[in-house]
């Protein structure tokens, strides 16, 4: 299912709604997406899992977004996966789950690999593929209720699609008593494992401090955010050699002489703004 709402490359900020996802922008480069599934307690399906994947292919290209926000309505931000569309796997073929499967995993990667800044907005509950996308974003705040689990060996499944982020943001040690045990954990928890990067005490509490995230981005150039990013993945769990002196000095030297890097450096010295703060 394709995601109506207009192409943020070109819109004024706006609003739109679907059946599923709602999309907001606004005139500081903040887009929020909002899960739009209470009543199933936003759990992820496929016409859902195909809408967040057309927001995010749109977002990469939206060079005026500086972070995007991930967020759920209702009670709950993810259930994980919709008991329904599990139900529909029983009867498809191997083949055919992978396929399946594998929509899950290229929306997980098109919001990885996404150039902003991204956020996840969590509250009362992130279950299996819910708590796999605060692991996708670059950050992850949790108010103080916020229940996680990833619960797939219970139904004689695993974890596999969002195994890559979780591994990541926690480790391999607390992935394996996480996904082996599938217990329930709370936020503070997940913080200290490093799923969750800050937690608040309360729905106020959550929009103050995506707030304070969306107006600190103001002041930082979408590129070098971008390009910041990228070099995380390209150095993590790389040797410290002469060959990765050589790239990553190589990179810094690139930036120094680059348009925004001119600038930046430019307006500090000059005591200013650059040009791309909002």
């Amino acid at each position: 299912m394709s995601n109506p709402i207009v192409d943020p490359l070109v819109v004024e900020p706006d609003t739109a709604d679907s059946e599923l996802l709602r999309i907001e922008a606004t005139h500081d480069g903040a887009v929020t997406l909002t899960l739009k599934r209470p009543a199933r307690r936003n759990a992820l399906n496929a016409a859902l899992i195909a809408a967040l994947t057309d927001a995010f292919e749109t977002l990469r290209g939206a060079e005026h977004v500086r972070v995007v926000f991930l967020a759920g309505e209702g009670a709950v931000f993810c259930a994980g996966g919709d008991l329904e569309w599990m139900r529909a796997g029983l009867d498809m073929s191997e083949s055919d789950n992978r396929d399946d499967a594998l929509t899950l995993g290229r929306m997980l990667q098109a919001l990885y690999e996404l150039p902003q800044l991204t956020v996840t907005l969590l509250h009362g509950a992130a279950y299996g593929g819910g708590a796999g996308l605060a692991c996708a974003c670059d950050v992850a705040i949790a108010t103080a209720d916020t229940k996680l689990c990833f619960s797939e060996v219970r139904l004689g499944l695993i974890p596999a699609t969002i195994s890559p982020y979780v591994v990541e943001a926690i480790g391999a040690r607390a992935a394996r008593r996480l996904f082996a045990t599938a217990e329930v954990f709370d936020a503070e928890t997940a913080h200290r494992l490093g799923l969750v990067t800050e937690v608040v005490p309360d729905a106020a509490a959550l929009g103050a401090a995506a707030q304070r995230i969306a107006t600190a981005q103001r002041e930082n150039a979408p590129s070098a955010v971008a390009e910041a990013k990228a070099e995380v993945s390209a150095v993590a769990g790389r040797r410290i050699d002469h060959h990765l002196v050589e790239e990553t000095s190589r990179k810094i030297a690139r930036a120094r002489v680059s348009v925004d890097g001119q600038e930046g450096v430019r307006a500090f010295l000059e005591r200013r703004k650059p040009s791309w703060a909002l």
